[in-house]
């Protein structure tokens, strides 16, 4: 078993609109398409963590319509962002709108125009720099066209990030070194990225999506607009009971275009996010109670003492994770079709010595929410540590479970095979 990078974000970076932004959680384009491959046409999807949108994206480029939710409102712009057809005078407009603020930057620096309060916010970029942004930023902000604007902060989004001093390769983020580099030629080469990344986009949002995806800010343990729904499939992947923060490498992002405004909100976000650890989330988890979701009997008390003896926060952090999932299970259920497909792509974890077996708790979980025909699928070996591997876990809804809402047409629809790991 290896790591097989073409079923992470890694197989992304160049598949059109999946490789727009980095996010390291991100799974693959091909795992998803790899899925739905084993499902009938016409499947009505559901995709309770959205993320960036990839199982919500492909399942549209393959016909399929999909809802999708995740709790987080950057997230569900960049995801609706990403999704959209647009038009040959959209794309134009893109390109064009990218010379025109291109063109105007030079006047807007010495301006003073706005900058996000990102705390130390000279460690991300350096003071030129940091000018060229904010007058490229000035400029999007003025663009009339919604469509266009988006696209352009996609390009900035970019821009930014790839202009930083920030490193994101492992859970502590670190800041290389200030460029020390001439302001000059750290202005022009950034105008220029700024064009060539908003051709870029204009270039892969030439096909229009062929299904409908649409993405709705919703807590996974609520999912309250689609209870009326009646899913044929899900394919998702959660966040992983590892307690790395997924609004640690959004921060930047999520500051920009405005979705934060002082430094108490990403904590705050962390905090309503299952397995959030950034900020606020973690000091509340300290003193978080169970509700009682597990029999004392439960395999996932055993685990949870085993961590407890070298830390309490984390015992109470992955008791906690599994309590939400469960609530997230019980929110479900009730929106999926008499003979629905389930696969959640998730991945086991290590505390101290202590292996959490993520796959295994997963699988009880769907069990006890009354799917059958339960699989676990190991598909990769995720990073050099021995024991931590990434599984698909599969399984079905009974055939009979909301046949009256369903339909006998949409019933019939649902018949596919399942998923194959060796696809």
């Amino acid at each position: 078993m290896n790591q097989r990078a073409d079923l992470t974000f890694k197989h992304n970076r160049n598949a059109g609109r999946h490789g727009w932004l980095r996010l390291t959680p991100a799974y693959s384009v091909k795992l998803v398409a790899d899925i739905l491959g084993g499902l009938a046409a016409g499947q009505t999807v559901i995709d309770p963590f959205s993320g960036t949108g990839t199982t919500a994206v492909v399942a549209a480029e393959q016909g399929h319509d999909c809802d999708a939710f995740d709790i987080n409102p950057f997230l569900i712009w960049l995801a609706e962002t990403k999704a959209r057809t647009y038009t040959a005078e959209e794309r134009t407009g893109l390109s064009e709108a990218a010379r025109r603020i291109a063109a105007a930057v030079t006047d807007a620096r010495g301006s003073d125009p706005w900058v996000p309060p990102i705390a130390a916010i000279e460690r991300w970029w350096s003071a030129g720099r940091l000018e060229t942004l904010a007058a490229i930023h000035a400029g999007i902000v003025q663009e009339g066209c919604p469509h266009v604007a988006d696209l352009l902060k996609v390009a900035f989004c970019r821009l930014m990030i790839d202009s930083s001093n920030a490193a994101f390769n492992h859970q502590s983020m670190s800041f290389k070194p200030a460029s020390s580099g001439s302001t000059v030629r750290d202005h022009k080469t950034m105008v220029r990225d700024f064009i060539a990344e908003s051709d870029r986009i204009a270039s892969d949002v030439a096909a229009p999506m062929a299904g409908r995806a649409r993405f709705l800010l919703s807590d996974s343990r609520r999912l309250e607009a689609a209870r009326h729904r009646a899913y044929t499939a899900l394919i998702t992947s959660p966040p992983y009971p590892n307690r790395m923060s997924y609004v640690r490498e959004l921060r930047p992002y999520m500051y920009w275009l405005g979705y934060f405004s002082d430094r108490h909100a990403p904590g705050e976000l962390d905090w309503q996010a299952i397995g959030g650890t950034w900020g606020a989330a973690t000091s509340r988890v300290v003193n978080w109670q169970p509700a009682g979701v597990f029999e004392r009997s439960h395999p996932i008390h055993r685990t949870v003492n085993r961590i407890a003896r070298r830390s309490e926060l984390l015992a109470n952090y992955v008791h906690k994770y599994f309590e939400d999932m469960a609530g997230h299970f019980d929110a479900l259920v009730p929106t999926l079709a008499g003979g629905a497909r389930v696969f959640y792509v998730v991945g086991n974890s290590k505390f101290y010595d202590v292996i959490v077996p993520v796959e295994e708790l997963y699988a009880d979980l769907l069990r006890r929410a009354g799917l059958r025909e339960i699989a676990i699928h190991t598909i990769r070996k995720r990073n050099s540590k021995k024991e931590l591997f990434e599984f698909v876990v599969s399984a079905r809804r009974h055939e009979l479970a909301r046949r009256r809402v369903l339909g006998a047409g949409a019933a019939a629809r649902n018949s596919g095979k399942g998923f194959c790991p060796g696809r």
